[in-house]
């Protein structure tokens, strides 16, 4: 699986969860919104996280 900018966004963009842990990520590390999205990938998307299997339905063809 491969990191996609625009898939953490509408991943972020649809899950409230995601956005205030986000949001905590660019405070408490004060890390830029770039790197936030790439940590936040690694550590709930990635390699079975939570959100692994929302994340590779963004790459399904919409019918």
């Amino acid at each position: 699986m491969k990191y996609m900018k625009s898939h953490m966004k509408q991943l972020i963009r649809d899950n409230k969860e995601l956005q205030s842990r986000l949001k905590v990520l660019m405070d408490e590390m004060n890390l830029e919104r770039t790197f936030a999205l790439k940590a936040l990938y690694h550590s709930e998307v990635a390699e079975g996280g939570k959100y692994q299997a929302a994340y590779q339905a963004l790459d399904q063809p919409k019918e």
